[in-house]
């Protein structure tokens, strides 16, 4: 056991949970997240919810932030130059030669990250087995570090042929951008990824070398803050693969903290899951300013080894959660063809919603679900006060273009549209992967998730939600158990015979020796594991297989991993064929476990505005008419009880919205598990 801090930022809020060991007890905190400097939203949260003494006894910060992502999406990192092996230079334009929508006839690539005038060739060729077909220049290195200088640039990403096979060329590069005086940071490509696939390895390249420059001083400034404050323990920031690593691993790797945020949420809904004995869950995170959704079948997160950032793929591992742009202060408009529209633009945390009073005034989501009055206008946390009369204002001018009857219509409107973008995303994941959400539970989080819970719950025809407890915070409890993680890979193409499984053995055995020298002094108890990527001869793409062995050890002979690869063939396309089998690429990982902790956020007794129980009149979208909602506070629901909605619950971090033809009930670990009635 051990007393930790987690700390989420969002788009809008900045989230917190302090689990006191000593104690047991669960402090939340929410407050306004600060876009131009992040660690001041950090910081006023441990200030509202954390005496000095608590930060000074706590163990272990886990952080989840979105400093990464908004640099890559708002253009905001490093002015990067790219070397590249002559011939080379335009891959992050060419990339595949294939459009990521196929169907749609005006879609056009993302605008690289490095102009064409800043990506250099280099005379230099690495075979793909490792031997140099040609030695590399060094006067176009020297000729490349002068033009950086004179065009202002602050990090260099160096992505050369088959650098994962030999990285010789690479190495002497960044030798003689040093020695000709370049001080800025540098990304090479065979540290930041081994893997084959030269666009994808440039790309995570030039990713890597981009958020740099904000990532590292960002985490400087906090662990510095922090320690100033008191804090005495390790600060660890979780991974886009799932887990977490330190900060000093995170700057030194930026590009595996993109998707740094969103992660942590899957984590908990796996946890809640696992409680719980759900088969299947999905969860639903609503924020301020985005949805992230994933899919957790028997307990496990789905986890992928490569992923998309506005269009640019990274080579990392990556939890699979889908987001969009659609979260409390997404803004409501009419489009040029008099359409309702919401989202992807949003309010933020500045100004916010127009029902904030912090000056607003374009209509958002929250001020729908305040018109509608599932939002009762009392404050809520970080000091906001709902605003009715600004919430109406705001929705009012777009009821005469829709042709709309007030206020209230354009709300409901709003609610409907950004419910059914919610649950396209969720059909994303689950029947597009042939998985059928009607047999799942809704795991319902983040500041809107549960105001949204029966409306989703309606779309998908799914008959079972789970709220847990704190769930306005719960990505931040899921933050709590992010175990140190780390993974590197390198392609090796064999084939799967016995000599090919000593090539894995090898192999692993040398990744493992890398990601030691990675580790942290900090913690003794290490687990290794072994991951081959595996497909039929002649075939393109792989399916990922976990490798039998023994802390690291490789112990598997040819036949059964064939077996286990055809197993995971079968189950993923329904058919085995009869053909070799080749490894094309070997992946290792370290985790290095943290103390126990509680297994599930226990529920607390915190008061919310509002006072007791009461009566207030809210729209019902199942039964299509204004009704009288029981407002109750959460802390009042003892265990073992059932309220029958409708009724709208609220707590200090979020408020549940339970429709009419609902039920809920306090299950033992705090949660309220909310299942459908009425047909």
């Amino acid at each position: 056991m051990a007393t930790r801090i987690g700390v989420d930022v969002g788009g809008t809020f900045t989230d917190l949970v302090w689990y006191d060991e000593a104690t047991g007890s669960v402090v939340v905190s929410k407050e306004p997240t600060s876009p131009a400097a992040p660690e001041v939203g950090v910081l006023a949260a441990i200030d509202a919810a954390i005496p000095p003494a608590g930060l000074a006894a706590a163990r272990y910060f886990l952080h989840g932030t979105t400093v990464g992502l908004n640099a890559l999406l708002q253009r905001t990192g490093a002015v990067v130059g790219l070397l590249a092996t002559d011939g080379f230079r335009d891959v992050l334009e060419v990339r595949r030669g294939d459009r990521d929508d196929p169907y749609d006839l005006f879609w056009s690539p993302p605008p690289p990250l490095v102009p064409r005038a800043l990506r250099l060739p280099v005379r230099e060729r690495m075979l793909a087995d490792g031997a140099i077909w040609i030695p590399i220049v060094g006067s176009d290195v020297e000729d490349a570090a002068r033009r950086f200088t004179e065009e202002g640039v602050n990090a260099v990403a160096i992505a050369f042929l088959h650098a994962y096979a030999n990285p010789a060329h690479e190495l002497e590069a960044e030798r003689i951008l040093r020695a000709g005086g370049f001080t800025g940071a540098i990304s090479l490509s065979h540290r930041v990824s081994g893997e084959y696939r030269e666009y994808e390895r440039t790309t995570t390249t030039v990713v890597d070398a981009f958020v740099r420059r904000r990532m590292g001083p960002y985490l400087e400034r906090l662990a510095s803050t922090l320690a100033t404050r008191g804090f005495l323990g390790d600060p660890l920031i979780t991974r886009s693969g799932g887990g977490s690593m330190t900060f000093a691993q995170a700057a030194a790797r930026p590009f595996e903290t993109v998707l740094s945020g969103p992660v942590a949420g899957a984590d908990a809904t796996a946890a809640i899951a696992r409680a719980l004995g759900l088969e299947m869950a999905i969860g639903a995170d609503v924020g301020g300013t985005s949805f992230d959704t994933c899919v957790i079948v028997d307990g496990e997160v789905p986890v992928l080894y490569q992923g998309s950032v506005v269009g640019l793929p990274i080579q990392t591992p990556w939890v699979d959660v889908r987001s969009i742009g659609a979260g409390g202060g997404s803004i409501a408009f009419v489009d040029g063809g008099g359409l309702l529209r919401v989202g992807p633009r949003s309010a933020g945390a500045i100004p916010g919603p127009a029902c904030y009073g912090k000056g607003g005034s374009e209509p958002t989501v929250t001020d729908a679900a305040v018109a509608l009055g599932m939002l009762p206008p009392v404050a809520i946390a970080g000091g906001v006060t709902l605003d009715l009369e600004r919430a109406r204002a705001a929705l009012a001018p777009l009821a005469a273009p829709l042709g709309l009857d007030g206020a209230d219509a354009v709300a409901r409107g709003v609610l409907r549209i950004a419910a059914a973008s919610m649950a396209g995303a969720i059909r994303g994941i689950t029947i597009e992967q042939g998985l059928d959400p009607r047999g799942a539970a809704l795991v319902a989080f983040g500041g809107a998730g549960p105001l949204f819970a029966t409306l989703l719950a309606d779309e998908l025809d799914v008959t079972r939600i789970v709220v847990p407890p704190h769930a306005g915070n719960f990505s931040a409890w899921g933050l709590l158990g992010a175990d140190l993680r780390q993974a590197t890979s390198r392609t090796r193409i064999v084939r799967l015979d016995e000599a090919g499984v000593a090539t894995v053995g090898a192999l692993a055995s040398e990744l493992h020796r890398e990601l030691d020298g990675r580790a942290t002094a900090t913690f003794s108890a290490r687990r290794r594991e072994v991951h081959a990527d595996l497909r039929y001869l002649g075939q393109e793409h792989t399916l990922t297989v976990p490798v039998p062995n023994d802390d690291g050890v490789v112990s598997v002979t040819a036949a059964a991993l064939h077996a286990l690869f055809e197993e995971c063939y079968e189950r993923t396309f329904a058919i085995r064929i009869d053909e070799a089998v080749e490894v094309v690429t070997v992946r290792a990982v370290v985790v290095e476990p943290l103390p126990t902790r509680a297994a599930q956020a226990p529920a607390s007794p915190v008061p919310v505005a509002g006072g007791a129980s009461r009566s207030v009149t809210a729209w019902s979208f199942t039964e299509g008419r204004e009704l009288a909602f029981a407002a109750v506070e959460r802390a009042s629901i003892a265990v073992g009880m059932t309220l029958a909605g409708p009724a709208i619950i609220a707590e200090l971090t979020t408020t549940t919205y339970l429709d009419a033809g609902y039920r809920a009930t306090c299950d033992p670990s705090g949660s309220l598990l909310i299942e459908r009635v009425g047909s």
